[in-house]
């Protein structure tokens, strides 16, 4: 059967989409080279339910891409050991797709990606594989994905859209596509604006991150409460954005500096010197968390040897399973490194395992407090009731700032 949408990649970003299409009423099939039916921890099995229950379909068959009109890629992209993003999952995407691309199809690249991606990779596997020219024969455009997983107040329908084409052509295309998903598109004035749109919104994220883990070490340091801080300044209705601290950053998308980008899209000269620090501070803070943990126990009498630390919280965001990019296993694993006995406690997380070995979980989760050396709050989900946690847990450390002053040790 043929449908108006194929999204390739079924994952944090392509199945939210699909979603948005298939309530927008827009026939809908979803390709996976991976496993189905798909599992993203951003939407429940019920919803997945519901959107099979109104048409949507599922394939791992590349032939099922070939009468479609429109073809979002949304396949993911991780920084590798080389810090160099990786793009493989794009290009199987691409050559998935191109030898079924026809005539008139608009194809929109949604996955993070540095600014020349679209054109200069995308495009070519494109053109090789169908025989056909973008921007002539077929649409190309890119639209830097905004979906925040969890959030209800800013969805997919009142988020505004950026799209950027390779033509003006293809920029109306993909338009006229995502106006039926959205309120509102803004057009880019081509392909790397729009992925530098990208760019500049999550290392905006990083960096304003990066500040705010400095001040809470600071803000440690002079004995001074960073989240009341916090609470005053972010009463000021111009010129600050309230950011707050935590044990990392996590998530799916990655901060991309120009140093790691290939050389083709290289500014050697002009290095994000910003970003390259703010990832430096980022990462350092689950070992800054485990020096806090072990300075906690030592003023307690007890060495991280053989102290029981229960985490709580594991995943990225509060209130979702979803676990990329989690400070939580760096810290559990350094936690063993100091030879601590560890459990986890998180209401998302069934199962967990570090360096491939199961964590123990608990099940009653005041009694596993109250027995624990020391409680460490990863993730502040709302079925945390912090005030109580903070009277039967022998030590709290909160990472987050979510108890009451004075309740437990914040960061």
């Amino acid at each position: 059967m043929p449908a108006d949408l194929a999204v390739i990649g079924l994952g944090h970003l392509g199945l939210p989409l699909a979603q948005a299409a298939v309530a927008a009423g827009i026939e809908t099939v979803g390709y996976d080279s991976g496993p189905t039916p798909p599992t993203d921890t951003s939407l429940t099995a019920a919803e997945i339910r519901r959107m099979s229950a109104a048409g949507f379909r599922v394939t791992t068959n590349p032939a099922d891409l070939g009468r479609v009109r429109t073809a979002v890629i949304c396949a993911p992209t991780q920084l590798g050991a080389d810090r160099a993003l990786d793009l493989t999952a794009v290009g199987a995407a691409a050559r998935a797709l191109a030898p079924r691309l026809r005539p008139n199809t608009t194809v929109i690249l949604e996955s993070a990606v540095h600014p020349g991606v679209t054109e200069d990779h995308l495009r070519p596997l494109l053109e090789e594989g169908s025989g056909l020219r973008a921007g002539r024969d077929f649409h190309l455009a890119y639209s830097p994905s905004r979906f925040d997983p969890g959030n209800r107040t800013h969805t997919f329908a009142n988020t505004p859209k950026v799209i950027g084409g390779l033509t003006p052509a293809c920029t109306e295309s993909a338009a006229a596509f995502y106006t039926r998903l959205t309120e509102k598109v803004v057009r880019a004035r081509g392909l790397r604006e729009a992925e530098t749109v990208q760019l500049l919104e999550t290392n905006y994220r990083h960096v304003n991150i990066a500040l705010m883990n400095e001040m809470a070490v600071l803000c440690h340091d002079l004995g001074v409460d960073l989240w009341d801080v916090i609470r005053c300044a972010e009463t000021k209705p111009y010129g600050f954005q309230a950011f707050r601290p935590g044990p990392g950053v996590g998530g799916h998308a990655v901060p991309l500096d120009p140093t790691y980008l290939p050389h083709t899209t290289r500014t050697p000269g002009h290095p994000l010197r910003m970003v390259g620090l703010a990832q430096e501070i980022n990462t350092r803070m689950p070992q800054y968390v485990i020096q806090r943990c072990a300075t906690l126990l030592n003023e307690h009498g007890k060495s991280a040897r053989g102290a029981r630390v229960l985490l709580l919280g594991v995943t990225y965001k509060p209130d979702l399973a979803d676990q990329q990019g989690s400070p939580a296993r760096e810290i559990a694993s350094r936690l063993l490194d100091l030879g601590a006995l560890i459990s986890y406690h998180d209401p998302y997380v069934a199962g967990w395992r570090v360096r491939e070995q199961p964590v123990p979980r608990a099940e009653s989760l005041y009694e596993a407090a109250a027995t624990a050396d020391l409680t460490v709050l990863l993730q502040q989900h709302r079925t945390y009731d912090l005030q109580g946690l903070a009277v039967k847990a022998q030590l709290l450390l909160d990472t987050r700032g979510a108890s009451p002053a004075g309740a437990a040790h914040r960061l």
